[in-house]
């Protein structure tokens, strides 16, 4: 998908030079318009070089590549996440870590270790399986009985490739670590990466609610949003291209009847999804809220709470990138609902989020240089962007698990859980778009 396609035609743009800061090419969708153009250049066979198009009409077509070839260009500048100059390159090893059977695991795992941490005896090496991921699998490593130097092991799921790429998340990974917002990154491998272990606890909904922690948490936020993107860019979200992407990889149907009975009955059809992705898209791009670099994912778990030290960590950063600031906030408050056993009675009320809000803003401010006094119109201006786009955040992780229950191999009911997600974006929906921006 990512290499350069290659013609005998000479197009009419030099596409292969039109790449991102990073070197890649730029966005294949951008391609086809050219080829196309070539081939109206070209004419009837027999006749290469002449045009079937009268003058202006090849000049509309012409100036229409160019313009899609620019926005291309564009959106990639504009999403590309640059990794401060100093940051330590992280090593890519060439071991494939098998999590099928407990010995052959082990064994992918000495051999990170041996790179790693190369002083330790594999005889005293243990293992420790984590359970609470439904994307991927984790595994602490270490030796002794206190725990005090681990190293994670995390192997990517089955497909998960189709849902996350995996170049953005280290780069999120290292430029989050550059400002002190993430454990280090010791080295990536064939189907996984490995990191520094985070000491405190995972979060549960309960906690969360708790306003000595989501105080922290706000704050915590607060910083990873007001890091400045590269050399004065602005940012793009690239929220609705990764939901249409997601749209596209959806499942048509399973193979068992149950499920798949299950999964028409209940799940809204495509047309109707489709519907919706473009009402959300005009709706909530009005909203006025900044692009920023965010976390996109921050439920419970991948929050870790030290409370000797009293501060709080996020983790895991397979979503990461430029989003929409309300955007991260409200998919955040939907995680309080839990993911296991989903209660969006717990979904925080008005007062809650109106001091999670308040801290929030307080601290972003503070950090972007503007002081720190809040008035309430920031409050409910911010109130209203979160709460529509909490309706986004359930979209997404619909279409999320519906692509998960057709290929993951984790043993969790994807398909009721994105049952779950668009029920509660149908019934939360009438709610939030009747919120008005106050005057």
């Amino acid at each position: 998908e990512r290499t350069e396609a290659s013609s005998r035609e000479r197009p009419c743009l030099r596409v292969s030079a039109l790449r991102t800061p990073s070197g890649r090419p730029v966005a294949p969708a951008a391609r086809p318009c050219v080829r196309a153009a070539a081939a109206l250049r070209r004419g009837r066979p027999g006749t290469e070089g002449s045009s079937s198009l009268p003058a202006p009409a090849a000049l509309v077509v012409a100036v229409a590549v160019v313009v899609v070839v620019v926005s291309a260009v564009a959106w990639a500048m504009a999403n590309y996440i640059h990794v401060p100059p100093g940051s330590p390159e992280v090593p890519k090893l060439d071991v494939t870590v098998q999590d099928q059977e407990e010995q052959r695991c082990r064994d992918g795992a000495l051999s990170l270790l041996r790179h790693l941490r190369p002083h330790w005896d594999p005889r005293e090496v243990t293992l420790q399986l984590f359970t609470d991921g439904i994307t991927n699998k984790l595994i602490a490593c270490y030796v002794g009985d206190t725990m005090e130097d681990v190293v994670l092991v995390r192997i990517y799921g089955n497909k998960t490739e189709l849902l996350v790429d995996r170049d953005e998340e280290v780069k999120s990974f290292r430029v989050l670590q550059a400002h002190g917002c993430a454990p280090q990154l010791y080295c990536t491998f064939n189907n996984g990466l490995c990191y520094e272990f985070i000491q405190g606890e995972a979060l549960d909904p309960q906690h969360v609610c708790n306003p000595a922690i989501f105080r922290l948490i706000a704050r915590q936020l607060a910083k990873i949003h007001a890091i400045h993107a590269h050399n004065g860019w602005i940012p793009k979200s690239n929220l609705w291209l990764k939901m249409g992407k997601y749209f596209s990889l959806i499942p048509t149907g399973f193979a068992d009847e149950n499920i798949n009975k299950r999964f028409l009955s209940e799940i809204p059809s495509p047309q109707l999804l489709q519907e919706e992705m473009t009402w959300m898209k005009e709706l909530l791009s009005s909203l006025g809220s900044p692009v920023v670099l965010c976390h996109n994912d921050l439920l419970c778990k991948n929050i870790i709470y030290n409370e000797k030290q009293g501060d709080v960590q996020f983790i895991d950063y397979e979503y990461s990138g430029y989003n929409y600031l309300a955007y991260d906030i409200g998919n955040h408050f939907n995680e309080f609902a839990g993911v296991s056993d989903v209660d969006y009675s717990l979904y925080p009320d008005r007062e809650l989020q109106g001091q999670w809000l308040r801290s929030y803003l307080e601290a972003y401010k503070e950090y972007k240089g503007f002081g720190s006094d809040v008035t309430e119109k920031e409050v409910e201006t911010l109130f209203i962007q979160v709460n529509q786009f909490a309706l986004a955040s359930h979209f997404f992780w619909g279409l999320w698990a519906l692509i998960q229950a057709k290929y993951s191999t984790i043993e969790f009911d994807f398909l009721g859980y994105a049952v779950v997600r668009f029920n509660q974006y149908f019934k939360m929906k009438p709610e939030v778009t009747a919120l008005k921006m106050p005057e």
